[in-house]
Formats: C-alpha cells, sequence, structure tokens
C-alpha cells in the first residue's frame, strides 16, 4: 500500500505533542532535582553528620582531607547524592505521567505495585546498610588499629573516600534489594517463569555472592550481608511467583469456561 504525504501530515500533531510533554516533564523533573539539591546543599553538613554516624559509633572521631579543594567537592557530591533521594518521587511521578496514557487499565493495574515496591525496597536495602551494614564493617576495619612489629597503626579516613564508601553500601544495598521487583517484571512479561528460576537456582545463587563480592569491601562480614538478604529475598521472590502464576491459571480457566457456560444455557 503507497504511503502518503497527508498520513505524515496527519501524524505530525500527536508526534509534536508528544514531544511538547516529554519536554514539560523533563523540565519538571529537572527543576525537582535542582531545588532539592539546592536544599541538600544547604543543609549539606547536616547531612554529613548523618552519614559519618556509623563511624563516629564505631570509635573513630577524625575525618581528613588532603587536598584543599576536596572538602567543597565531597559537600557538591553529597548534596547531588541526597538530591536525588529527595527528587525521586517527582521525577518517577513524572515518568508515570509520561507513560501512564499510552497503557491499557489491565497495564497500569499491572505495572503500578512494582512503581510503588521499588522505593520501598531500596530504602530498606539502604537503611540495611546504615543500621547494621556499615557499623559491623567499620568495628571489623577500625579493629586493626594499634602496635604491629613496633609501630603504631592509625586509621585516618579521608573525607571523600569514607564518604564514597558509604555511598557504594547504600546504591549496592538499595539496588540489590531491588531484585524482586526485576524477576516479578520478567515473570509478568513472560521471559521468565518460576520453573526457569527453580531450575536456575545454582546459578542464581552464584550471581548473588558474585554481585555482593563486587559490590562491598572485600571482607567476608559485609559479603554476607549482603548475599543471605538477597537470597531470602529470591525465595521470597518463588513463592510470590507461585501464587501469581495459579491466579492466573484459575483466571484463564474461568474465562475459558464462561462460554461453555453462555452455549449450554
Amino acid at each position: 500500500m503507497a504511503f502518503r504525504i497527508s498520513d505524515i501530515d496527519e501524524t505530525q500533531a500527536p508526534l509534536l505533542e508528544h514531544l511538547v510533554e516529554l519536554r514539560t516533564r523533563l523540565l519538571r523533573a529537572f527543576l525537582a532535582f535542582a531545588l532539592a539539591f539546592g536544599v541538600c546543599f544547604y543543609f549539606v553538613r547536616t547531612i554529613i553528620a548523618f552519614l559519618v554516624r556509623p563511624l563516629v559509633e564505631a570509635g573513630e572521631t577524625r575525618l581528613i582531607y588532603t587536598k584543599l579543594y576536596e572538602a567543597f567537592f565531597v559537600e557538591v557530591k553529597v548534596a547531588l547524592f541526597a538530591a536525588t533521594f529527595i527528587s525521586f518521587p517527582v521525577i518517577a511521578n513524572q515518568l508515570w505521567a509520561f507513560v501512564a496514557p499510552g497503557l491499557y487499565a489491565k497495564e497500569k493495574k499491572a505495572f503500578l505495585p512494582f512503581l510503588l515496591a521499588t522505593p520501598v525496597l531500596f530504602t530498606a536495602g539502604g537503611a540495611l546498610a546504615y543500621l547494621v551494614v556499615m557499623p559491623t564493617a567499620f568495628h571489623f576495619f577500625l579493629g586493626f588499629q594499634g602496635e604491629t612489629g613496633g609501630l603504631q597503626l592509625e586509621a585516618l579516613p579521608a573525607t571523600g573516600d569514607y564518604l564514597a564508601l558509604v555511598m557504594q553500601f547504600i546504591l549496592a544495598f538499595g539496588i540489590s534489594f531491588l531484585l524482586p521487583v526485576l524477576l516479578m517484571l520478567l515473570n509478568r512479561a513472560g521471559i521468565v517463569s518460576r520453573e526457569q528460576a527453580v531450575s536456575s537456582r545454582r546459578y542464581v545463587i552464584v550471581g548473588i555472592f558474585i554481585v555482593a563480592a563486587v559490590a562491598t569491601p572485600p571482607d567476608v562480614i559485609s559479603q554476607l550481608l549482603l548475599a543471605v538478604p538477597l537470597l531470602l529475598l529470591f525465595e521470597g521472590t518463588l513463592i510470590l511467583m507461585w501464587f501469581t502464576e495459579r491466579r492466573d491459571r484459575r483466571a484463564q480457566a474461568e474465562q475459558e469456561a464462561a462460554p461453555q457456560v453462555a452455549a449450554t444455557e
């Protein structure tokens, strides 16, 4: 069938409307991030005080910086890090507002729980890192101080290195805790079934320990504190898959039986 010029003209208006809406959504997301960054940079010392608390509780009372500009750029990095978390609800809302009109009601209903679960699971992972993993790891690292071979070993953590480690912990645990969201999305999309996930359990376990080894400092305690919750989340996701697939099979059976019942009546 020949493609007419008029067909292009008819599609220009909807395309331009989508581009204008996309620009508006991106602008709102950027403004939310910029506003959050300004607020976080104003209160950056308070945020840093919150982030150094696990180190203080572990017994360390000093942070140093060896470059004149290091402290300033560390504050900028921390403000950017905090602004990302604060502005995420607005950014996610703008993304959802742009995508949602193109989805069917059934697709919206299926996707919305994952959108809500993402910040909850990420926060849970970050909280585990902040409240449990970092104090435990810092106690372990600071335990190497003392006299060795007639020399006094003393920890002098640099401000940039420490805060980079803290952000690495929070991001690693937060992103890793999104494993159930990823698996359930793949399952709902029909890409991965529960049987396939169960049959791949041994590979998943190996992958989890590899991720834990890469994402955390090279100590066994931190790796186990990340790997064990991920294993529990994986097993919990398998149980959730079992319930959802069972519900889907029941609904499909009812739909197939409905025409037969109508025909007999």
